[in-house]
Parts: structure tokens; sequence; C-alpha cells
């Protein structure tokens, strides 16, 4: 049987790969499971400074395995919220909280919870080829997994209801033209410069580049002065770091900096 889930380890980060190319990568439990334990390995290893996410074949991920929820073989209606509340939303909180960059190479469709999973990482590049579709609507569902939100703290009010509701397919070039994702990349080069970013994020100040994941995540519902008191107070700890140090040191040197990632 293939691994729903392959985890390659690298100096410094790690590469996790969705694994259902057959069902474009879409989500059983299986795959679940999984991918929350690659995830908590990731975030509990301090030798890992950085994860890279994307998919086998020629999609992402399709979301939801939709053959597992055939109501013609179910004397009962799933509870799509305990999915959520046990598999999807502790893996988009996971990623969110995560103490160090999760980045994101979009290689194909993303689509449903699929597309929603990728908005939850800290970078987004994607393959010029690939599409993010909102799908909720076609199937009677509202977007999940993060998505509502993210589509609308990311669009605003207008693209994200245009989005959600016409299940239309975004283009990688448009998503990157409307703020949506970070890079739309050819598609030939686009494991290679996300594999690069992670290498440079592996090398990185881990601590420095955490606090400031979670300072422009705290700036979506943080008012002006609560942003400045959490920035002093972060940069407070900075500049008690030993990668502070290093990086004053090598910049007076004239030199690269050589980071240990810890505080």
């Amino acid at each position: 049987m293939t691994d729903p889930i392959i985890t390659s380890a690298h100096p410094g980060w790690t590469e996790i790969c969705l694994n259902r190319p057959d069902r474009l990568n879409a989500f059983n439990d299986e795959m679940h499971a999984q991918l929350a334990s690659s995830m908590k390995s990731a975030a509990e290893d301090a030798s890992v400074r950085c994860v890279l996410l994307t998919g086998s074949g020629r999609g992402f991920c399709a979301g939801q395995d939709l053959s597992a929820r055939d109501p013609r073989k179910s004397s009962e209606p799933p509870d799509l919220g305990h999915t959520l509340t046990t598999l999807y939303n502790p893996l988009v909180k996971r990623i969110r909280s995560m103490d160090k960059p999760v980045i994101c190479a979009v290689n194909g469709v993303a689509a449903g919870a699929g597309a929603n999973i990728a908005l939850a990482c800290d970078i987004v590049l994607a393959a010029d080829s690939a599409k993010f579709i909102q799908s909720f609507a076609k199937v009677g569902l509202v977007p999940d997994a993060g998505g509502s939100w993210h589509l609308t703290q990311l669009l605003g009010i207008a693209r994200a209801k245009a989005l959600a509701l016409t299940a239309e397919p975004l283009t990688a070039e448009k998503a990157e033209q409307w703020g949506l994702i970070w890079k739309s990349v050819p598609a030939d080069e686009l494991m290679s410069q996300a594999r690069a970013l992670a290498e440079q994020f592996a090398t990185g100040p881990t601590m420095g580049l955490a606090q400031t994941k979670h300072a422009i995540n705290a700036a979506v519902t943080n008012t002006l002065d609560d942003q400045l008191d959490l920035e002093a107070q972060l940069q407070f700890e900075r500049g008690r770091s030993t990668d502070y140090a290093e990086g004053v040191e090598a910049f007076l040197e004239k030199r690269q900096p050589q980071f240990t990632g810890q505080d």
C-alpha cells in the first residue's frame, strides 16, 4: 500500500508531501492521521527549523475524499462538524502556531479544504498552472478549514464572497496579483524555488522568524497600541538573544551570519 504521506528530512528542514496522487491527494482518515503525526514531529523537533508542504502528482490537494461520504452508502448523514474539530481545525491551528516558518508549494489544483490548508501556511508559492477553488458551494457546504477567515482577511469581503459563492477557479497568477499567495512561479521551477527558500530559513534566526510570524498573526486583531506593546516585548526578548548578537557582529565584520536558531 502506498504511504499517503511522504516525509523527507533535510539539514535543518523537513519536506512533507501529500501522496494520494490517484485521488488528487484528497484526504481520507489515514492521510489525516499521518499528516498530523508528521506535523507534530516537525513542530516538536528543535533541529527542524522550517517545514515545506507540497503534493505529489498533478494536484496539491482536492480537499476531502468524497468517495467515503457517499450518502447512498450510509444510513445517516455524516457529522462534518466533528470532522473539522478533530481533523482539519487542529491541522490549521498547528500550522499557524508552529514556532518556525511553514512553506506551501502548490503544485497543481488546490480545492476545498486543500486550498484552505495551503492558505494557512506562512508563505505560499504556486506553479503557474495551479488553481485555487473554493468548491464547497458545488456540494452545498460552506468554506471550512479556515477558508472563510483567510479569504476575508487576505482578499476582503467582496472577493471572498464571490470566490466562495461561485466556486470559480482562481489562477495562481491572479492569486498572486490579488495578494492571496506570495508568488506564482513556472511549474518546472516550483520545487527548486521552494526548497531554496526552506534552506534559507533552515539557516536563519529561527526564533526571530517565529516571533515575526506570531506578531503578524496577532496584528489582525490587535489595536495599534497593543501591537506596539507586543513589538516592544518581542524586541526586548530578541535583543537578548545570541542570534541578534551574531547578526550585529556579522554585519560589522561584513560576513554572513551563522545563526543557531536558539535563544
